[in-house]
């Protein structure tokens, strides 16, 4: 989050207009939706994945900033990040990319022309869920400000423990990505055919939206999918007791495999607040609640075993 404010603050001032994703992590939407009332910066969610939306959004003089996250957390969408950033250099605002769930073995946003590239670290980064830390890329001169000004006023600074611990975490990230996305994909192939599951989102399905983007545009799909079945609310209360292999927790990224029951109408009343429309969309693709599962590096069969054997209780 000091990452992802560094990024708001450092770029726009009162007056200006964000064009932002209507789905993705629930701290930024809530921050960014802030700025309205601390900065007097507006913004306008819109469905990423769909770019006559992104240009219509677009606010001639204004709009300083696109904000994206791909693929998006916790509805797994893929934004085509080359044609938003040629949208934003039209129209002279700034493209910033959280690439979290994709991590930088799977997509590297500046290459396909973003000005900013935002990280959690405490995710796959540092990939062992024991240190919080955030990260900002992007050419030296559009980091500048944010080096001299928002670090130091703000002190948003990683501790040297923390920073050690990513450290330590990196060095095994791309041994990990691998697996990672390996055993997702295993575990997303697995839920779509069971008959307990409504619906599973995943990028590296081939029924997904955005799965020939992805294809071209991710190396890996990573690992985090969400998937839907009857009675979500009451599968949750279950799976918090008996799940064993799995944790059931918040969080993704972390060498242990983590799921968590995320209602809809309590993310449509807390962090997102979209519109009717939106809201309907939201709905079309998460019913009444989605679960969302990051998938470790466990035993892919132990994993589908553990998975099969909670649900399949009537």
């Amino acid at each position: 989050m000091a990452a992802t404010t560094a990024v708001l603050h450092g770029t726009l001032k009162p007056g200006d207009h964000v064009v932002v994703s209507d789905v993705h992590y629930a701290g930024a939407a809530e921050l960014i939706r802030s700025l309205k009332q601390s900065m007097n910066v507006d913004s306008t969610p819109v469905d990423t994945t769909d770019l006559h939306s992104v240009e219509r959004a677009i606010r001639p003089g204004s709009t300083k900033l696109i904000w994206i996250e791909t693929p998006s957390n916790p509805l797994l969408r893929v934004t085509d990040i080359r044609a938003v950033a040629e949208i934003a250099s039209s129209s002279g605002a700034l493209l910033a990319v959280d690439s979290t769930v994709a991590t930088p073995i799977a997509t590297r946003p500046i290459e396909l022309g973003a000005d900013f590239v935002v990280h959690s670290l405490s995710k796959y980064i540092g990939g062992h869920g024991d240190a919080i830390g955030g990260a900002v890329i992007g050419a030296s001169n559009l980091l500048q400000s944010l080096r001299t000004v928002e670090r130091i006023y703000f002190g948003g600074v990683l501790s040297p423990f923390n920073a050690w611990l990513i450290a330590r975490g990196a060095a095994t990230l791309p041994v990990r990505m691998k697996f990672h996305s390996e055993n997702a994909l295993q575990i997303a192939e697995f839920l779509s055919h069971h008959p307990k599951v409504d619906k599973v989102l995943y990028p590296g399905l081939s029924n997904h939206p955005g799965h020939e983007l992805a294809r071209r545009q991710m190396t890996c799909f990573s690992s985090l999918l969400s998937f839907s079945v009857a009675n979500g609310a009451i599968m949750a209360s279950r799976m918090a007791e008996e799940l064993d292999i799995i944790h059931y927790a918040v969080s993704l990224g972390s060498y242990r495999s983590l799921i968590y029951w995320l209602p809809t109408d309590e993310m449509l009343s807390t962090a997102f607040l979209l519109d009717d429309r939106l809201a309907a969309k939201y709905r079309e693709s998460a019913g009444d609640g989605i679960f969302r599962l990051a998938v470790g590096l466990e035993d892919p069969d132990d994993l589908c075993e553990e998975l099969d054997r909670v649900l399949s209780v009537v």
